[in-house]
This record gives C-alpha cells, structure tokens and sequence, in this order.
C-alpha cells in the first residue's frame, strides 16, 4: 500500500479533526486510488435513488403499491405523454 509520508504524521497529530481526516483517508485510499485509475462514480445510481424516492413521497395517500409502481413506471419509463391540444392542429 503507497502511503502519503505525511499521513502517518498526522495522525499522530493532537489535533482530533486533522487525526480524523487522516485516519479515514489511510481507510479508504484503496478507493481513492481506484476512483483515479478508472474514475468510476456511484453517482448515477444516487441519482436514479434520488429520483425514486421523490416519487414514492409524492405518492403517499394512495392505497395501494400498485398506484406507487404505476407512477413510477410513468415518471421514469421515458414514455411521452404529449397530447395535442384541441384547435392547435
């Protein structure tokens, strides 16, 4: 494992929030190594999460699971829903 020469130092440090950061940094510098090599992010996955549970909050009220599924299957299916107005055609 490569390691920062100034980590160990730090955290040794008296200083509790300098220890704390050096201490998290030497426990996942694997994956911080690995974010560098392939620059891969749970981001997306965040974001579809994200996006889920704001629909299912706006889908409190009603009475069954299948109007949760139904609404989410609308929000994020990708279909388009654009009817054409009347008198515009």
């Amino acid at each position: 494992m490569l390691s920062d020469p100034g980590l160990p130092w730090a955290s040794r440090s008296r200083l509790s929030p300098l220890v704390r950061v050096a201490r998290t940094v030497l426990e996942h510098f694997d994956g911080i190594l690995a974010y560098f090599h392939s620059r891969l992010t749970n981001g997306l996955s965040e974001g579809v999460n994200n996006r889920l549970r704001m629909i299912a909050r706006r889908a409190f009220g009603y009475h069954s699971p299948n109007a949760l599924m139904s609404l989410l299957y609308l929000c994020c299916g990708g279909i388009g829903l654009d009817p054409p107005l009347p008198g515009l055609t």
